[in-house]
């Protein structure tokens, strides 16, 4: 993951020196190994993992690790790291009581149907991004007005910051709203990225679109 800043920063208490985890990690591991292509391995005590595996938000690195079982639950409680590592739940919600106008939409400035937010931490504020053939692409436009959205919709004050998003979809009838993993957002990126074709996409990838949402929905309860 490379989106813009992610997580809060935590004073440091001064008392006993702190155990570095993932220098520990490393030393049962023997140190630095040579870098595996991503997904192989895990990023943080390098033993091999399969497709399916858990992520870790690297907070001031603004970036998603593929771990193993073990090392996402040394992170599951946030104080092992400071802050600096957070495991990244697997929570997912339909949000069938969700408003949006068309208006507030438009002036987030999206040039497709689809869109993600999070609220970034060391920032306090939320940021928003949309798929795109190049990538997550952020909107640099005012997002005053998503805070009137959140609330609105008490359901978006839920989310745990950084590592869970809004994930919104714009129908002809309205918006498919969805409080979702933040690598399953990324997982929606890579689609558009790898199949988008021309100017409008091409029936193959809003094919793809449309099965990942139905996995989406599918997992979710309301």
């Amino acid at each position: 993951m490379r989106p813009s800043p992610t997580l809060r920063s935590l004073a440091q208490k001064k008392q006993q020196p702190t155990v570095d985890p993932v220098a520990v990690l490393r030393e049962f591991t023997g140190g630095v190994r040579e870098q595996a292509a991503p997904g192989e391995q895990c990023e943080m005590c390098a033993v091999p993992i399969g497709p399916e595996h858990s992520h870790l938000a690297d907070v001031p690195g603004h970036r998603l690790l593929c771990t193993c079982r073990a090392c996402y639950l040394l992170f599951t409680e946030g104080g092992a790291s400071h802050g600096h590592y957070r495991a990244v739940p697997d929570r997912y919600q339909s949000n069938p009581d969700f408003t949006l106008s068309p208006a507030q939409w438009d002036a987030m400035g999206f040039p497709v149907n689809l869109a993600f937010l999070f609220y970034q931490s060391d920032q306090s504020r939320y940021v928003a991004f949309y798929p795109s053939p190049g990538g997550a692409t952020e909107s640099l436009l005012d997002l005053a007005g998503w805070d009137e959205v959140v609330a609105g919709n008490p359901r978006l004050q839920s989310l745990v910051p950084d590592v869970e998003a809004v994930l919104l979809r714009r129908l002809d009838d309205g918006f498919a709203c969805y409080l979702v993993p933040i690598d399953a957002c990324y997982e929606l990126v890579g689609i558009v990225r790898q199949y988008w074709e021309g100017f409008a996409g091409g029936e193959d990838v809003w094919r793809r679109i449309d099965d990942f949402f139905a996995r989406i929905q599918e997992r979710s309860r309301g």
